[in-house]
């Protein structure tokens, strides 16, 4: 979605600039009048140009002891020869494969031990970008990273790292496109939108040939015309003090050479002038259609005015598509609509996902009848007044975060040339009208011109594969040439700069008279707030005959009460610009929702009638009922999704609520009546079994005001307390679920963890980012990095009440799943016969320590910590005291935890994959018993 008004507001808001733009009901945008007077806002940044031609931007800010950098190249896919899709990429994945004086691995473990967060990297259609955010006082480590992959990559890219970034770059295509639902089909919908040699055409991932055919020669080219200087822009945003910053800059940029002048992208993408067509099988239980139509670029006319009829039209429960296809007719299960902004052509999508009985045929016959009526009536000024006061608060919550701020400027200087873009994208937003909207829907989204695809199940094509090569010895450093002259004194990791205090906030409390805790965080600097309602009862509340019922009570509170119906909650919440979540995990169930200050106290009035008042319509239930059914074939037919579900299955049993995913199963899902959903209800919501958590622009006094309003006269009860039952595991050691054909393996290696209550969670936390945590993790660089067996592979702990697993979690190449579970039970074994010590315990330690004030960016993060606070007990003092417990982490405490948790001989493994490829490898392993599984069988 484009930068919309949502950035405008942000932006104000985020910078202490004039007050935001005004919009109320007599001067909304759809009723065609002018916005309300204000001030045009002004962000307080810098840019100015090196001589080498970088831009750079910065921005002082000073609310977080955190900064952000992120760079973006002027180069994608769009700049990609005939040939070699997916290139660009493809060369994302090799700015990480180590510089002339960053050797592979070392920036990343770097920047894990000093505490680095949003740390990642991104290709887009038109642009690449690389961030990092860091404490403040490691921004020299930061830029010192960034500057050597811009200056001295081709001095030490070779055949090796080449060889291995195709590999992961082909494991990904196979994990997110080949081996997931639907991923082909996403592919195929681009291949119709973009004529032959369009470089939009084979989407950004490319093709296995064309990333295989990547050659060396290739790279160097590519990195000599696009990585220079000249074509970047770098953001550096938050506390920071920019005269320093402006001599790091200067001291790691600064003597780089100007690249030659890049050329122009000379398309002209053709406009569709006939429907086009197509039908593509998939390994899906449920059919899926997609209209899509080529639209207006970034910041040009008519991109406003279909970001707001994409949110009219797709965005959440108030829009029109979910209440036609969904609610009413009930034939849907799903619907998404987006405005993709790309500069060579922009793509406006519609997709629904039918329900179990339903097909392709049915639900494009409906989308067709409300795009008619669409085109015909337009929207209402209501409609439009929703979709730009949502709009502005998701983007407003999107720049709580720092990286979200930097990535929000560089995208304005990209497309645009200026930083400073925002007024005349105010004056953009402030003249869309509801007429302006249907006109640009008529103008853009046509019959003739639109691409219109049916996925239905079938046997999935992938079309003719490139081999994977033999691995092959190649002498190091064969082929790394220089562009820059050496500067001996870049091989010295920069030292950091005096620490600020590690002060993590402390949640406040205080009790209503009816036993509802309130536990709350001010902070001034943002007019958000973001609530939590959490009751401490969730799946393992669940009876033995109906799991899933916390899941399903939660799902349907927002379906209901005795003064609204779920159409009126999602029109309110809409018109508040914010909706209301529900949900439940193991321990709690959960009513959230974030707004503006203004809207703050309706929206919280919105919650409560949510909460306290669920009516538990019958026609309701029977609707929830289908898109739970729908939800279950959606989870088996993603190969992960359905490894986890067997795996809870093999480690706890069909008669403990952690043998599930929230979810349940069939049977629950069929026989649950309104009597189980009001019951858990009635025994679980109550104040004394809750609190409200509050982080935002909101004192204690106003607050209290306002949750006595709201909550004051809730009756207290019971509180049910859970009991869990001893678990029942599988004895079987292996459990194979056959996907036919399924290029990738996806694998689950577990054991049941400790209670949340451990005194070990310290050391575990310290120890698993070691073992399978962090991105440098040993899992993960074993099987990525080394072999290329994966895109990514890591462990973790799910601590719940009880004792919740530990699972080992990746997605493989087929003709690698014995080798690649072999080398992750080897590198278990490791952990006891090489301890975490010295340097890995030190990087292991630091980086959850360090990066714990990321954690508190946002007030939904806030909210969702101290929601962990409640539900487990740990006390307000718990974040003044988890610094202190991290660090003292010592080398004894680690083995002694390994030795207690990481037990090979007790872990149960699940792989879901073509059964034909994978069932001997796993047999040679002798690892025990093996089982196989049907996708939907239950034991």
């Amino acid at each position: 979605m484009s930068l919309t008004l949502r950035l405008l507001v942000a932006m104000s808001l985020v910078f202490g600039m004039n007050r935001p733009l005004a919009v109320d009901a007599a001067t909304a945008p759809g009723a065609g009048a002018a916005a309300a007077v204000s001030p045009l806002p002004s962000i307080p940044f810098e840019k100015y140009v090196l001589g080498n031609g970088l831009q750079v931007i910065l921005v002082e800010n000073h609310r977080l002891p955190l900064v952000a950098v992120n760079i973006w190249y002027r180069v994608g896919a769009a700049n990609e020869r005939p040939g070699l899709t997916g290139f660009a990429h493809l060369f994302e994945h090799m700015m990480f494969a180590g510089t002339k004086h960053i050797p592979r691995g070392v920036a990343e473990r770097l920047l894990e031990a000093a505490g680095g967060s949003d740390s990642n990297a991104s290709t887009g259609f038109d642009r690449t970008n690389y961030f990092d955010t860091t404490p403040a006082n490691q921004l020299e480590l930061n830029l010192w990273t960034h500057a050597d992959r811009m200056g001295y990559l081709l001095d030490a890219l070779d055949e090796t790292a080449l060889a291995n970034q195709q590999d992961v770059v082909r494991n990904e295509l196979r994990q997110n496109y080949d081996n997931r639902p639907y991923g082909i089909v996403d592919l195929a919908l681009y291949r119709m939108l973009f004529p032959q040699g369009h470089p939009y055409r084979g989407a950004v991932i490319g093709t296995h040939a064309d990333v295989q055919a990547a050659r060396l020669d290739d790279l160097k080219r590519f990195f000599k015309l696009y990585y220079a200087p000249n074509n970047a822009s770098l953001v550096i945003a938050g506390d920071i003090d920019k005269a320093a910053t402006k001599k790091l800059v200067e001291k790691y940029f600064g003597s780089f050479k100007r690249g030659p002048a890049v050329p122009r992208v000379n398309v002209v993408t053709p406009p569709i002038t006939s429907e086009r067509r197509a039908v593509i099988k998939d390994r899906i239980e449920l059919e899926r259609v997609d209209f899509a139509w080529i639209t207006t670029p970034p910041f040009a006319p008519g991109e406003a005015e279909l970001d707001v009829a994409a949110q009219i039209l797709g965005g959440g429960k108030s829009s029109r598509l979910y209440k036609k296809l969904v609610y009413e007719l009930q034939i849907a299960q799903d619907v998404g609509v987006s405005q993709d902004s790309e500069m060579l052509g922009s793509v406006f999508d519609i997709q629904v996902t039918a329900r179990p009985g339903h097909t392709a045929v049915e639900i494009e016959a409906a989308i067709e009848s409300e795009l008619k009526r669409f085109r015909d009536e337009g929207p209402t000024v209501k409609e439009v007044e929703r979709a730009v006061n949502t709009i502005e608060t998701g983007f407003v919550h999107s720049l709580e975060r720092l990286s979200g701020v930097a990535e929000a400027l560089n995208r304005y200087a990209f497309y645009t040339g200026d930083p400073g873009f925002l007024p005349r994208d105010v004056e953009r937003y402030r003249k869309v009208t509801a007429a302006a909207v249907r006109s640009e829907v008529v103008r853009q989204l046509t019959p003739a011109g639109r691409v219109v695809v049916h996925a239905v199940p079938g046997e999935k094509d992938l079309g003719p594969q490139a081999p994977t090569p033999e691995p092959r010895k190649y002498p190091p450093g064969a082929g790394a040439e220089a562009v820059n002259a050496d500067e001996p004194w870049r091989k010295e990791v920069p030292t950091a700069g005096p620490a600020r205090p590690l002060k993590l906030p402390a949640p406040r409390s205080f009790q209503l008279a009816n036993g509802l805790t309130v536990i709350y965080s001010e902070r001034r600097d943002l007019p958000i707030i973001a609530a939590r309602l959490v009751v401490r009862s969730g799946s393992e509340s669940n009876p033995p005959r109906r799991p899933g019922l916390a899941s399903f009570t939660a799902d349907m509170l927002t379906e209901g009460t005795s003064s609204r119906n779920a159409l009126q909650i999602a029109d309110e919440a809409a018109q508040l610009g914010t909706a209301i979540g529900a949900g439940a995990s193991a321990d709690a169930s959960i009513v959230q929702s974030s707004a503006l200050k203004h809207n703050f106290p309706a929206v919280l009035d919105l919650l409560a009638d949510v909460v306290r008042n669920a009516a538990f319509p019958a026609a309701e239930i029977e609707r929830q009922r289908r898109i739970r059914e729908a939800a279950l074939l959606q989870q088996r037919e993603d190969p992960a999704a359905l490894a986890t579900e067997v795996m809870l299955d093999m480690l706890y049993g069909p008669q403990h609520p952690y043998g599930y995913t929230g979810l349940g199963n069939e049977r629950s899902i069929k026989i649950t009546a309104r009597t189980d959903l009001e019951g858990f209800w009635r025994r679980h919501y109550v104040p004394n079994n809750a609190a409200l958590i509050v982080a935002g622009d909101i004192d204690e006094a106003e607050l209290r005001s306002l949750a006595q309003k709201s909550f004051g006269d809730w009756r207290p009860g019971a509180g049910a307390a859970a009991g869990l039952p001893a678990p029942h595991p599988a004895s079987a050691r292996i459990v194979l679920v056959d996907a036919p054909g399924a290029p990738s393996t996806a694998l689950a290696v577990a054991r049941p963890g400790p209670a949340r209550s451990t005194p070990d969670y310290p050391a575990l936390q310290v120890m698993n980012a070691a073992l399978g945590g962090l991105f440098t993790s040993r899992i993960n660089m074993n099987l990525r990095e080394q072999k290329g067996y994966t895109y990514g592979a890591a462990s973790g702990f799910s601590f719940r009440r009880g004792g919740g697993p530990f699972v080992i979690r990746t997605t493989v190449r087929a003709d690698v799943t014995g080798p690649a579970l072999s080398d992750i039970f080897a590198e278990v074994e490791r952990m006891k016969k090489e301890p975490v010590a010295g340097d890995e315990l030190e990087k292991a330690r630091s980086a959850q320590l360090l990066s714990l004030p990321s954690e508190f960016q946002s007030n939904g993060g806030t909210a969702g910590a101290f929601a962990q606070v409640y539900v487990y007990g740990l006390g307000n003092d718990y974040y003044d005291r988890l610094p202190q417990l991290l660090g003292a982490v010592d080398a004894r405490q680690i083995e002694d935890v390994t030795r207690k948790y990481i037990v090979p001989d007790s872990m149960k493994i699940v792989a879901v994959g073509d059964r034909a490829r994978i069932e001997p490898q796993l047999r040679k392993l002798n690892l025990g018993e093996i089982v196989l599984r049907p996708t939907q069988a239950r034991r």
